[in-house]
């Protein structure tokens, strides 16, 4: 078991051992997902990060300042 500490501004550094184990490099994006009461990280590919900006992009009704307001503190 590897662990970790979460800044005061919620920021967590993955440790190197699990890096390398998931060839995570600088500027990698990572998704978090969360099933029951466990929290999984996983490195997102080029097709998933295409996939979700395009649909990110039909997603503009979601994007109003109190939108912005009630999910500031997730």
């Amino acid at each position: 078991m590897v662990r970790a500490k979460i800044t005061s501004k919620g920021q967590l550094t993955i440790p190197k051992k699990l890096r390398e184990e998931l060839n995570l490099n600088p500027g990698d994006r990572v998704e978090f997902n969360k099933v029951d009461d466990e929290l999984r990280l996983r490195k997102v590919g080029p097709f998933d990060e295409a996939y979700h900006s395009s649909v990110e992009q039909t997603l503009n009704e979601w994007l109003s300042e109190e939108d912005e307001q009630a999910y500031a503190e997730l």
